[in-house]
């Protein structure tokens, strides 16, 4: 008989969730995922398979000798990562970014984890914290209301939270192209289908101007009494951008540089909307940027006003949800564990890291932690000079806890390289060595769990 601590509980089915299933269950841990889709649902999912993406389909930038974000696909590659794997499988053109066909990279991380012979799903809700095994909690930004108060209860403080904000998708079809046109900023991408990967909509001052207008006057959505709209920066909705000054959007999501419309090449846009392929058929695009709180029917007429979207159909309409995430520098320990209760690890954008990527590189960081825990094989985390290991740094205690909100990764949250000049003339070399010397550490780490798991 195999004892309960034997076995990893991983609760949700997301991206970290999903990678962390996978990460154990290669290293030889049974492991059961527990995903209350689709018997409960939640407002921003759509289905009951893992691995749903919820708001944008795109990883962000690929490039892992320049950004950190290409650098932790990287290094999530190298880790035999389920997520990159299935969005490599997947990929759409999208310039130097990595996006993919969402509801066929969902498909396939479900198969290939109900494929694997150590993974079983079970579905339905969890409403408490678990009082014996190894427990990985992956809920999510939308961590059912039960669960979030067993959490709240047992770490004694309240789960902070923000306002994540969902763009709208349009049909390709209702698009007018005789004002529209397609090309990646600055031509970006090796191929031609990489170059041409953006859907751009040009405004002139007078449009931009009257658009702005009608977005400030726009009905929105109101907040229920005792919320606050605590939103994280990197997934503003466009009027509260708006609000910070007229011209916020226009050096933001609508910047109209490195861009030439075929139309009029000798007229240089005001401003430019941009959407990116949603889907492989090319059916769908998304509005890129364009997070909303706007109610539905404020919505239709406020985008309709964007120069070749006057007639646009809308498969999704943005809207807005409670993100859920712990002030992991007070709760959590090095190890993802939660320190009152070390039998249970968190994971994913409740630690308080944002997005895709983030998400699933702790669930990987938390999969190869407990499974290591339960086989009996000591593992350090990551050093901080690596990608994950910046993350787990910073949510375990490098990030001031007073003032804790979710962070992507960055640069600068890797220790300094000595030598290298600051300010953007330096920012080439500085960058390519940050990700030379997170790629040795990464693989000496790697190879360091090995000999220890042999």
């Amino acid at each position: 008989m195999i004892l309960m601590t034997q076995i990893l509980h991983v609760i949700g089915g997301g991206m970290a969730g999903s990678e962390a299933a996978w990460q154990a269950a290669n290293l030889g841990v049974r492991v059961v995922i527990h995903e209350m889709r689709p018997k409960v649902g939640t407002f921003a999912h759509q289905t009951g398979l893992l691995g749903e993406m919820v708001c944008s389909n795109s990883f962000r930038s690929d490039d892992d000798e320049q950004n950190a974000v290409g650098l932790l696909h990287w290094e999530m590659r190298q880790a035999n990562g389920l997520i990159m794997q299935i969005a490599d499988k997947h990929r759409l053109p999208a310039g130097g970014a990595l996006a993919v066909d969402r509801n066929p990279f969902a498909q396939s991380v479900t198969d290939a984890l109900m494929a694997h012979p150590n993974i079983s799903v079970e579905y339905g809700e969890i409403t408490e914290l678990p009082e014996d095994g190894q427990w990985i909690i992956a809920t999510g930004p939308l961590t059912s209301s039960a669960l979030g108060q067993a959490i709240a209860a047992e770490t004694g403080a309240e789960a902070l939270a923000f306002f994540d904000a969902i763009a709208p998708i349009v049909y390709f079809d209702s698009i007018d192209m005789s004002q529209a046109w397609m090309q990646s900023r600055y031509d970006k991408g090796e191929t031609e289908e990489e170059r041409t990967a953006y859907l751009n909509c040009p405004m002139d001052r007078d449009q931009y101007e009257a658009f702005i207008d009608a977005l400030m006057a726009a009905d929105k959505t109101e907040f229920h009494e005792g919320e606050t709209a605590g939103y994280f920066d990197g997934c503003l909705p466009i009027e509260v951008m708006a609000e910070r000054g007229r011209e916020t959007l226009r050096f933001g999501p609508m910047k109209p540089v490195g861009l030439t419309n075929p139309h009029q090449p000798d007229v240089k846009p005001h401003a430019v909307v941009q959407l990116r392929r949603d889907n492989k058929l090319g059916t769908l695009y998304n509005i890129v940027g364009f997070q909303t709180k706007m109610k539905y029917g404020a919505q239709a007429e406020v985008f309709k006003s964007i120069p070749g979207l006057e007639n646009a159909s809308f498969a999704r309409l943005g809207g807005i949800h409670r993100n859920t995430f712990l002030n992991s520098p007070t709760l959590l320990d090095q190890q993802m564990r939660l320190r009152s209760k070390p039998s249970i690890r968190f994971a994913g954008q409740i630690t308080g890291v944002e997005g895709y990527v983030e998400s699933a590189a702790m669930g990987l960081l938390a999969g190869r932690l407990a499974a290591s825990e339960i086989l009996g094989a000591a593992l350090d985390t990551p050093p901080a000079n690596t990608a994950t290991g910046a993350l787990i740094t910073h949510i375990s205690g490098g990030a001031e806890a007073k003032t804790f909100q979710p962070m992507n990764v960055n640069f600068g949250l890797f220790p300094p390289v000595e030598g290298f000049k600051g300010g953007r003339r330096g920012r080439k070399d500085r960058y390519k060595a940050y990700t030379d010397r997170a790629k040795s550490a990464w693989h000496a780490w790697l190879k360091a769990e090995a000999l220890d798991a042999a």
